[in-house]
């Protein structure tokens, strides 16, 4: 019971971060997977025990598991690639999972506070370094045609170097709008935005960042 308490406490501690960042697996998700990979692991070693047998054959069908799960959380994402960090940090609860299953309490709280101090720190880094694209939509409404507003979008985005990665158009009460979406770094961003501030078809715009880019 210990193990699997300290399980669902290390679990819980990487969820409660990705919880904050409004990823899709938070606080429940990491939990459950560090448990169940605890008790798997349990099982896997008393079972073998008292009905004979290979003592890690439960327990070695946990990574192939997590790693469909992961998988789940990369196609998820609707707008390509995305997600690999939040599948990289279940295979990794599950992996603390399976050392507090283990009775390697010590490797498990060391592997926990490693974890929560790259997801806090590095990803801080790489955005202050410009080392990370960041995935942003643009939404402009203007009275301009939606021909103008595509022609004022791609000539921006050609100066600036950039590609699209998505674009929806809509109109409304007699004004046109259109969202695009841009990977990258924040410096560019920054430089997207001050493109979209002087164009006289784009200054009546709006940055969403994309919450499950990560």
């Amino acid at each position: 019971m210990a193990r699997l308490v300290l399980a669902a406490v290390l679990g819980g501690m990487i969820g409660i971060e990705r919880q904050i960042k409004l990823r899709p697996a938070g606080l429940r998700t990491n939990m459950f997977i560090c448990f169940g990979a605890a008790m798997f692991t349990i099982l896997s070693n008393e079972l073998a025990g008292s009905l004979g047998g290979d003592h890690t054959r439960i327990a070695a069908q946990i990574i192939p598991g997590i790693g469909f799960i992961g998988a789940g959380s990369i196609l998820h994402a609707k707008r390509g690639v995305a997600g690999l960090t939040t599948a990289a940090t279940m295979f990794v609860v599950a992996s603390i999972g399976m050392a507090c299953g283990g009775g390697l309490y010590l490797e498990a709280t060391f592997a926990t506070a490693f974890i929560l101090l790259a997801l806090l720190v590095l990803g801080s880094v790489e955005t202050q370094f410009n080392l990370k694209p960041l995935c942003m939509t643009y939404s402009v409404v203007s009275e301009k045609s939606s021909d103008q507003l595509v022609d004022a979008v791609n000539e921006m985005l050609e100066e600036q170097g950039k590609e699209l990665r998505s674009m929806h158009l809509s109109a409304a009460n007699g004004k046109h709008r259109i969202m695009f979406t841009v990977d990258a770094t924040n410096s560019e961003h920054k430089a997207l935005v001050d493109c979209l501030r002087r164009s006289p078809d784009l200054h009546n715009f709006e940055a969403i960042p994309d919450r499950e880019a990560e």
